[in-house]
Parts: C-alpha cells; structure tokens; sequence
C-alpha cells in the first residue's frame, strides 16, 4: 500500500457511491411515490450543483442557508454544496422571521435556499445582494427557481431525455466544513456548530459498529432535516449503499403503515413519536432491526413499555457537537441495566471528571467531557470554543457516571434545557420576548413534565408596577409571533414574585412547584 493510497478521497460521498454501487436504490420519497438510484441521485446533484454555480460560484467556501422543510430536496441540496465544495446551514422551518434573522446574519451566507411555504419568511432574513432560491416555483417576489434543465431537485420527473450534466466535484478534505449547526442555545445566544466531512463520515461510521448494516437495510427519515438526526440517515445511507426512506411529516397512523409498506429496517424517533405510535396500536414489522432514540430521555417505563411491544429501541445520548451518537445502548442492555444510554460509540471517548478536571471514581457522577473523531473542531465564533473545550476534549455540560463496563448514566442535561418533543429551547431565549411585553416586569421559564412531549414549557409571570391585572390570554398572544410553536410556554402563572433562592437567583424547582399551584394550561391544538 503506498502512501498515496492512505490519501483522503477527492470527491464528494455521493459521487464516490454512484460510481461504487450504481443501480442500488438510494432514495425513496413517500410522497410521490418515486425512488431513486444512486446513479439518478447523483444526476440530480449535478444539476443542482450545477444551478447554486450558476447563482453562487463553485469551490469558494460560501455558505449556504436551507430553509426547507423534510424533503428530497434537502438531501438534494446537501450534496449539491458538497459537490461544488461549499457550507450548509440548516435553518429551522418551525422558527419565526424574527427568530430566524439574527441567525441568518451570524452565517454570512451566500445564498438561502427556501421552499414555496418559507418563501415569504426567506425574504426578510437577506438583503437584496444575497439570491434567495427556491426549490419549488417561486411566487414570491425575489425568489428564483433553483433548477437546471427545468428539473427541480426533488421533482418526480424523469431526467431521461434530458441533456446531461456533468459537475467536477470539488476537491474533499475530512477538515472542510460542511454543516453549521445552531445548537439549542441552552445559556445565551444559541452557537453555531461546525461538522466537518471527517466528522460526519466518523459518526456514520462508529453508529454502523453499534447498530449493524445489511446491504437490503431502509432507514426511515421522518425527523427534520434541519436537525442532526434527520440528515444523518440520509449521509449515513449514502455511505452504506443502502435506502433512505423519506416520510416528510410524521404521522403516527401513517408512519407505522410506511414501516410495513417499505419494509423499513431502521428509524430515527424520539421518545414522543414512538410514545404516539404504541398509543396508536402499532405493532414493529418483522424487517424492523432498530429504533434510534435519542434527542430526549426515555424513561425505564417506557424502555419496558417497548421491550413488551417487542420494538428494538437503542436508546442514545448524543449531541449536535458531536455528528449525532456519542453512546448508544443495545435493547438487552436497556433491559437488563435500566436508565443506562450504553457504551461509547467505537473512536470515542468519555471521561468523567470533577470540579477540578480530574476522573472521578467508577459510579461517581461528574461532567462528561467527550473526545474523538466525530466531536467537533470547534464554532464558528472562536470565543466560544475556548470555552467549550478542556485538555480532555468537549465539556458537554451534561453530568453522569459508569460503571464498570463503561456504560453510562445520564443523571442530568444542562440543568436549564427544556427538551419538548425533541425539540430544544432556551428559556433565557422565552424569557426575553416575555419581558418585551410592556405589562411584565419578572418571568421564569421550565420545564414542566408532559405525558405527551415529555415536557411543555411554564412561564411564571410578575406584572409591571401599577398593572391592574395581566390576563393569560394577553401573554400567550405575545408570544405568538415571536416564538416557534414548540417555544412558547403551555403553562402560564402570574404571580406578585418570583421564587428566588437565598442568594437571590430564580429557585426553579419553586417556580416549578408554584406552576403546578397557579398555572393556567393554554396549550394550542397544534404545535
């Protein structure tokens, strides 16, 4: 073997796939009923890839913002940036202008792709200098199509007959960057997370150790794409050579009926949608090897809930720093070790360390700090990974411990995250669009516990002085156009004040316990 052998591939993921394994169905969309082989995906992407040169240059670095909902299109587009050898930002569809535009300043982009639903919100986060394209036929004033040869990327047309084109991928290097990703923002200003191609393809890698890969393996997404773990199946199928499955929203009736349908092997959930799914009756297709669930805890109840329904559920602790999976333990694990998240992911590493940096004992709690190949090399503002890291690696700010096999404990997840439906939120984020509305003067925001979305978000008010009263409705209205759905808090209370501990910070286990006394529920019908 010579060194030269040893070198990093040059072209992107999917051209290496295309021209490995050809007629291997790649993609499978739902909604249209179409499929795809490696060898069609790939001619896709070089259209696509073809059309963001045309508007944006090629092989210059840029980044380019994707304001897309779960669709072919997006895997489309991730690919098409890395065959011309730019960024992808993810930007969250669920999240309102106003949420939207400061994010979009952080990442300086080139261009922002959108969809005919966020159309309208993509132009108000860019300036007139920056293209906004559209994957869909623009209707929006200042949005163009993002097409080539009148084919959109994830169209169900046929690209036969069409002429071809062909895209030189631009040189690959595992330290190029090619996902920014917000984090949920759990102390301040949310930080944007660099992944590198060496990380993506190390955590497809060690998640292939954990989990297994059978050549006839379909993954079904059915999680946003604008999240880790809904484009992660997507790059991971790429690399594996087997079908990603797109499901473009998740319905539990319909969900379950596309696990039988497409002879699912695999599927991303969290605790929510596989809770909706068992209360709907369904019951795992014998095709079914796995159930990755992560983005939020699972109770020892419902590990057992699933152990009974026979669903192969591995449950997973991991974050966006870290490409997805950082450990993941195996059903009979779950069973027999109750609580546990499993082992480290095969090139990671977990240390348990003290106040003062050092290992602690085995079954000793402290922060875990995580190291390896899929962690990584730091955000985008510098400040902020010199904070982040130790000499140790990645400071997760998560506390656990192990045992003496390895496996891990999760005892809390940055104390102040509340994760609803898996979805992440700041409350220091809530807390601020409350204190702009003119009649509130104080306000806490928590987690509270919920049956269905694991939890809702409290807010515990205090009115302005000299205001007479301050009805519920008028704060939960407030909220309404300055924060995403999952954000805007369920349970209200008003109270004179805050609970505050004796050092005069907000108490949040009062302020929970005080909810529960006073709150009013305003949960809207849909989220």
């Amino acid at each position: 073997m010579t060194p030269a052998s040893l070198e990093w591939p040059t072209q992107d993921l999917l051209a290496h796939r295309a021209a490995a394994t050809p007629q291997r169905r790649a993609l499978i969309d739902i909604e249209t009923e179409t499929a795809w082989t490696f060898a069609e995906f790939t001619r896709r992407v070089d259209r696509t890839a073809a059309a963001l040169e045309t508007t944006v240059g090629r092989g210059d670095g840029g980044h380019i913002g994707v304001l897309t909902d779960t669709r072919p299109a997006f895997a489309t587009l991730f690919f098409a940036a890395m065959r011309r050898g730019a960024t992808v930002a993810p930007l969250n569809v669920r999240e309102t202008a106003s949420e939207l535009a400061a994010k979009a300043d952080r990442l300086d982009l080139d261009a922002l792709v959108c969809e005919r639903e966020t159309a309208s919100t993509a132009s108000e986060l860019v300036d007139e200098r920056t293209p906004i394209l559209s994957v869909d036929d623009p209707t929006t004033d200042g949005v163009t199509a993002l097409s080539a040869g009148h084919i959109s990327p994830d169209s169900d047309e046929s690209t036969a007959g069409e002429p071809e084109v062909e895209v030189e991928p631009a040189p690959l290097d595992r330290e190029d960057v090619q996902l920014l990703m917000f984090t949920s923002g759990t102390s301040g200003e949310p930080k944007i997370v660099q992944l590198t191609v060496g990380n993506l393809v190390a955590s497809a890698t060690a998640s292939a150790f954990r989990l297994g890969v059978d050549p006839a393996d379909r993954w079904l997404c059915c999680l946003p794409m604008y999240h880790m773990g809904g484009i992660a199946p997507v790059i991971r199928s790429t690399l594996y050579g087997t079908t990603a499955v797109v499901q473009r929203t998740f319905d539990d009736r319909a969900t379950a009926r596309a696990m039988d349908e497409f002879g699912i092997t695999g599927v991303s959930l969290v605790p929510t949608m596989c809770k909706r799914l068992l209360d709907a009756g369904w019951e795992p297709p014998e095709s079914l090897r796995f159930v990755l669930l992560g983005g939020a805890p699972a109770s020892t109840e419902f590990i057992e809930r699933c152990r009974e329904a026979s669903v192969p559920v591995y449950p997973t602790y991991g974050m966006t720093e870290t490409a997805s999976q950082i450990t993941t333990a195996t059903p009979t694990e779950a069973t027999a070790h109750e609580g546990t998240v499993g082992q480290p992911l095969v090139v990671t590493d977990v240390s348990v360390v003290g106040e003062t940096g050092d290992p602690v004992p085995t079954g000793e709690p402290g922060e875990l700090v995580v190291s390896g190949p899929t962690v990584t090399p730091g955000y985008l503002d510098a400040a902020r990974t010199a904070d982040a890291f130790c000499d140790r690696g990645l400071r997760t700010g998560d506390v656990g411990y192990r045992d003496d096999e390895g496996r891990l404990w999760i005892l809390n997840r940055r104390s102040d995250r509340i994760i609803t439906g898996g979805e992440n939120v700041d409350p220091g984020e809530v807390i601020d669009v409350l204190l702009a509305h003119p009649r509130i003067e104080a306000a806490a925001v928590v987690g509270l516990e919920d049956e269905e979305w694991g939890e809702r978000v409290g807010a515990l008010v205090v009115p302005a002085e000299g205001t007479a009263s301050l009805a519920v409705e008028s704060v939960r209205n407030h909220c309404d156009d300055r924060l995403a759905g999952f954000k805007r808090p369920k349970t209200i209370g008003v109270v004179d004040e805050l609970p505050r501990t004796h050092s005069g910070t907000v108490d949040r286990d009062a302020t929970r316990d005080r909810l529960l006394e006073v709150g009013v529920d305003v949960t809207e019908p849909s989220r």
